[in-house]
């Protein structure tokens, strides 16, 4: 991964080379305005770069194949959109009722750790979240959205700030669900905070669109 991007004068993402291997976890740290939400946009090929490539499994992906990566990343923003369905219909999100695994929809949940809290509830996986999840709590609206993630069977899995909102001990609950996912995994994590990512084998701090820290927790915090 060697990429520029350039918004008319400003360089959002620059000179920025970065090699993230399959099952690693990588978080991404910086200020507003540091470049997180760019490369983010890049990595999910949402963004193509003015300069440089991105390559998958060494294959460069750009405008005649963005598509075919895309369908392996799921992305796990700040804000999870839940609709005024079920539980079951929130985590396989987008899909007829007819064409749900109930079994898959069970899986994903116990990955995220909130199979135990579903099936407590007097309707289970049929039980209705609300207008935007409004009868669920924060902590539980994040892990359907991981879940919903894992119900894609997505290689890549890209959480954007999907902490920051949450208490302190939730977010610690979030992180540890994070941390016990399949090994398998590649996941992404873009955080404001350095200890939110203790569990990353990597840490990425960005400044003005660059890396200028890089390496595991212990290590950054040792250089504070």
């Amino acid at each position: 991964l060697n990429l520029s991007k350039h918004y008319q004068h400003f360089v959002a993402v620059d000179d920025l080379s970065l090699t993230v291997n399959k099952g690693e976890i990588f978080g991404f740290l910086g200020p507003n305005g540091a470049g997180k939400s760019t490369l983010l946009d890049i990595l999910m090929s949402l963004l193509m770069p003015n300069e440089g490539n991105m390559f998958v499994d060494g294959q460069a992906v750009g405008m005649h194949n963005y598509r075919n990566w895309q369908a392996h990343i799921a992305h796990v923003p700040q804000s999870i959109y839940l609709s005024d369905g079920s539980v079951e219909e929130n985590i396989a999100f987008g899909l007829p009722s007819r064409q749900i695994d109930p079994e898959r929809v069970r899986q994903a949940a116990k990955q995220a750790q909130i199979d135990e809290t579903i099936e407590s509830w007097p309707e289970k996986y049929q039980t209705r979240v609300g207008e935007r999840g409004v009868r669920l709590s924060g902590g539980q609206r994040q892990r359907i959205g991981i879940a919903r993630a894992l119900y894609k069977c997505a290689d890549v899995i890209i959480f954007d700030e999907a902490t920051s909102a949450l208490d302190s001990e939730t977010e610690r609950a979030i992180m540890q669900a994070i941390d016990s996912l399949s090994p398998d995994l590649t996941i992404l994590t873009v955080a404001h905070r350095l200890t939110t990512l203790q569990k990353c084998d990597f840490i990425v701090e960005l400044d003005e669109g660059r890396i200028s820290r890089i390496g595991p927790y212990q290590e950054l915090v040792n250089r504070i």
